[in-house]
């Protein structure tokens, strides 16, 4: 009868946005051990010897990792909630990692990587489900953003804190501390957070042959596979960006290592700007049109890309105004990203929605970054790397042209 009874009391107004803080926390420090892989990324490749492709593959196992979990988790979120899944993603991605920093053979450190992206992955449909169901459409844009930059200021850290850290006392038991820190935050959301008391769960059939049906209902939305490929090309382009801008500042324009990093951060925390930015810009400028949004973000990234990948003798300072347009831009696409994914279906399949088009968006983290680094291994210059994210996003902006067309017929 109580818990009747609570489920007919008002919610106060600040409620949604206290849930928020938590969804906020557990998404940053996911990030701040998961995304440390792109600032480690050069530390880790000098102590085991690596390649610019090998290191390239770090971050791919990661997203590999994620696109394992992605459905599975979005499926499980839409069963049974938010709030037990945080912890379980926060102590699997913690747990993988932990181990990862005792291996020194690179197809196990790889393993692991990818052990502890299916922590990674789950994080997002966890997350974004309580978004769908904390917050309006009219606001959803905004906490979305808002969000979302858990993910860029979890990398930020990682560049800021991480890096130094680990060039000072070596990336292992840095990163190990990290791992302890992620997942005491776990237990924290689970204790602090709380499920809507409106949220509906998923009902019908349980087992294998349930999941792959509703999967494959999800993949024939044209709308959600539009945006889910698109989402392939924008997704490798913000991994290569946070992958290799250390490695090209560093190797090819002479910048210290330190001020590498800090490139990183700017790239970050502008990203962590535009998620919010690009957030409320579409709620009240473009009236929640998702789509044009993501438009101009192409744009940009081409533009920024293409510059970085002709200056070939640029200072630091030089540099930075065109990582804050490339880091504003496609480290900032996520959370407009997300509520398009999730506002194409009803509202209690925001989960699996989220995961399936998660599950697309990790295959070009998967496959991007290795790919920039072979074709730096193989000309020796970055500006093919760059040049290659200029070709994807001409591709994301003929899918993203087409289906605003169709929305619009």
């Amino acid at each position: 009868m109580n818990s009747l009874m609570q489920k007919h009391q008002p919610i106060p107004t600040s409620e949604p946005w206290r849930m928020l803080f938590f969804l906020l926390m557990a998404q940053l420090l996911i990030a701040f051990v998961g995304r440390s892989i792109g600032p480690l990324g050069v530390l880790i490749g000098e102590d085991l010897s690596l390649t610019n492709s090998q290191i390239g593959m770090l971050p791919a196992a990661l997203f590999l990792g994620q696109s394992v979990a992605a459905v599975p988790a979005g499926m499980l979120t839409d069963r049974v909630g938010s709030r037990k899944l945080l912890v379980v993603a926060a102590l699997c991605l913690g747990l993988g990692f932990f181990v990862m920093t005792f291996l020194g053979q690179f197809w196990a450190v790889l393993l692991f990587v990818m052990l502890g992206g299916i922590g990674y992955g789950a994080m997002h449909p966890i997350t974004n489900k309580g978004i769908i169901y904390w917050f309006s459409v009219k606001k959803r844009g905004t906490a979305m953003g808002i969000k979302q930059t858990g993910v860029t200021a979890g990398s930020a850290l990682a560049g800021l804190i991480l890096l130094p850290l680990g060039a000072e006392y070596g990336w292992r038991p840095v990163l190990l501390g990290a791992c302890i820190l992620l997942m005491v935050g776990g237990f924290l959301a689970y204790l602090f957070y709380r499920d809507p008391p409106d949220q509906t769960t998923a009902t019908g059939e349980h087992g294998l042959g349930a999941f792959y049906k509703s999967m494959f209902k999800m993949m024939k939305n044209k709308a959600l596979m539009l945006v889910s490929l698109s989402a392939i090309g924008l997704s490798g382009a913000q991994m290569c960006l946070n992958t290799y801008i250390v490695l090209y500042a560093h190797q090819k324009l002479g910048i210290s290592i330190f001020l590498s990093g800090i490139l990183l951060v700017i790239s970050e925390v502008s990203g962590s700007l535009g998620r919010i930015a690009w957030g409320m810009i579409s709620d009240f400028l473009f009236n929640s049109n998702r789509v044009i949004i993501l438009i101009i973000i192409t744009i940009l990234t081409a533009v920024s890309s293409t510059t970085v990948a002709f200056a070939s003798s640029a200072s630091f300072w030089m540099m930075v105004p065109i990582v804050v347009v490339f880091g504003f831009s496609v480290s900032g696409f996520n959370g407009i990203w997300m509520n398009l994914a999730t506002e194409i279906v009803p509202r209690e399949q925001s989960g699996i929605s989220s995961g399936v088009s998660l599950t697309f968006g990790s295959l070009g983290v998967v496959l991007v970054p290795p790919l920039f680094g072979l074709l730096v291994d193989q000309t020796g210059s970055f500006a093919s790397g760059w040049l290659l994210i200029t070709a994807l996003m001409v591709l994301v902006f003929t899918m993203l042209a087409y289906l605003s067309f169709k929305k619009e017929a």
